[in-house]
């Protein structure tokens, strides 16, 4: 999972419509497979491991790009706030599904992890957004696809798996709406930070879980690895920026609901993988409510503004 908890509200501008597509494009396809390259790399590079070098890399190289086009680094106190969202957007997020993946299939991570906006909306709520009657509903219909998920599929049978799918997904939904109030250094550079300290983290975690390399990864997980290093984790992730900077927010953020087909896509097309009418229902009802929450997002009434 790409972090996007850092990134600023702004007012959109008038792009291009080829810029639109392209970005748009970059975002749906790109991290829709990056579960299949996920699969792919953990062939030979264990999940936080794996989770460590890609994170490092692509953290180190956006941030010495940001540094050589003069953005500022952060202060003591953001520091400390990136150290805390490398736990909860890297680690927690990025590093489960990792470890999901060696017990389910890149298909049925992607359907699971669609559920974070469902924990957002609730995580909003607690912190004073209060839902609509239509945010309701998608929560309701998008949880009950969860629970569906849950004891309908692969996930009964691989209780690890399902564990560290719900973790992820709530905690990239708790760092999306905790970081929203947070004083964050300018967006590109707060997601360097973030994935650098993230993949600290995740370097601990390996040497605590006692992970090893058991031979030279092959040529084949090495390229898994490095496509989710350049296209996962900075182009694709850098589209999503400028995408939540320049377009309405239901566009920038309808990835949640268009990664999880694409990623059963690729699954099937390239690995072989299977998914059951069942899965197939529960994917169907957590998009649904995820649709229904976004939608209702669009059409909430703005706040009444004194004159």
């Amino acid at each position: 999972m790409p972090s996007a908890s850092s990134v600023p509200s702004a007012n959109p501008s008038h792009p291009s419509s080829a810029a639109v597509i392209l970005a748009v494009a970059l975002v749906y396809v790109v991290w829709g497979s990056t579960y299949l390259g996920i699969k792919f790399a953990l062939a030979d590079y264990p999940p936080f491991l794996l989770g460590g070098i890609r994170m490092g890399l692509a953290g180190v190289t956006l941030f010495a790009i940001m540094r050589w086009r003069g953005v500022a680094l952060p202060t003591r106190a953001q520091w400390g706030r990136l150290v805390w969202l490398g736990v909860l957007m890297v680690l927690l997020s990025n590093g489960l599904v990792n470890l999901a993946e060696t017990q389910v299939s890149s298909g049925i991570a992607a359907v699971a992890v669609a559920s974070m906006p469902l924990f957002g909306g609730l995580f909003a709520w607690m912190r004073g957004v209060k839902p609509t009657a239509l945010e309701w509903l998608g929560l309701i219909i998008g949880f009950s696809g969860v629970i569906w998920l849950n004891i309908g599929s692969d996930l009964l049978a691989t209780p690890l798996g399902m564990i560290c799918l719900i973790i992820a997904s709530i905690s990239w939904a708790w760092g999306s709406v905790w970081s929203r109030d947070q004083d964050l250094p300018a967006p590109f550079m707060s997601a360097a930070c973030q994935m650098m300290t993230g993949s600290a983290w995740m370097f601990l975690a390996a040497l605590l879980t006692g992970e090893r390399f058991a031979g030279v990864p092959s040529m084949h997980a090495t390229l898994a690895m490095l496509y989710l290093v350049v296209f996962g984790s900075i182009i694709a992730f850098t589209a999503y920026i400028w995408l939540n900077q320049n377009v309405r927010p239901a566009l920038a953020h309808s990835y949640a609901y268009v990664n999880p087909p694409i990623a059963v896509m690729f699954g099937v097309l390239l690995a072989g993988e299977r998914i059951t009418p069942s899965e197939v229902g529960a994917m169907v009802v957590i998009l649904a409510g995820v649709v229904i929450i976004t939608m209702a997002k669009v059409f909430r009434p703005k706040p009444a503004t004194a004159s």
